[in-house]
């Protein structure tokens, strides 16, 4: 009986642990008021963000406009969030993650250079143009590029999640005080490589 119990808690925990696991956990009302006796109106479920593309000078360095719980409480529970990416010429999205989500990426004016490592290391890359459409599978590595020296590049990717989360490989690997050895050794170079790398993403922007 003891180990009946036993067995019992452990299922339990477990469910537990899977649902705080879970990115967008499944929600019994409609929609998830900002606090629970908040009154709300069509103005809690509009974003306004994404206004300043309309009519605004173009960026000059890669630019992301985010729609996601944090900017657009409206969105928690709904497992849905978006994301503008504006590329000036010769810029890059560099690699990265979204743990928590795929990544469907339309792109709707210009060229990218897009692509994805798998889990056996095999890099699945396109060039998109105008009207075509790329999914990144969840938490794998990523990355787009406007190559075109000339003309900008505008996408926008939806996320199967309200939080996907983004995890940049050069900013985890060097802007994160990982020991300069543990990643020289990695890398099979000197510390003072790391050093330069770790500089030079100090110095931009």
């Amino acid at each position: 009986m003891a180990s009946t119990l036993k067995f019992i808690a452990l299922l339990i925990s477990s469910f537990a642990i899977i649902q705080m696991a879970m990115a967008d956990p499944d929600i019994i009302s409609d929609f998830i008021k900002p606090t629970p006796n908040a009154t709300v109106d069509a103005n809690y479920f509009t974003f306004t963000g994404m206004r300043v593309l309309i009519g605004g000078a173009p960026p000059t360095t890669f630019t992301v406009l985010k729609a996601t719980m944090a900017e657009f409480p409206a969105l928690f529970g709904q497992s849905v969030s978006y994301a503008v990416l504006q590329f000036p010429s010769g810029t890059v999205n560099p690699p990265h993650t979204h743990p928590r989500s795929a990544e469907l990426l339309f792109l709707i004016d210009g060229t990218l250079e897009v692509g994805f490592v798998d889990t056996k290391n095999n890099l699945f890359n396109q060039t998109l143009q105008a009207g075509d459409m790329f999914v990144f599978p969840k938490g794998l590595v990523h990355y787009q590029y406007n190559a075109d020296s000339q003309n900008s590049a505008l996408a926008i990717s939806a996320f199967g999640s309200a939080s996907a989360g983004t995890v940049s490989i050069p900013a985890t690997l060097f802007t994160t005080n990982i020991d300069d050895n543990v990643l020289a050794l990695s890398f099979k170079t000197d510390v003072g490589t790391i050093e330069k790398l770790k500089s030079g993403l100090a110095s931009q922007p």
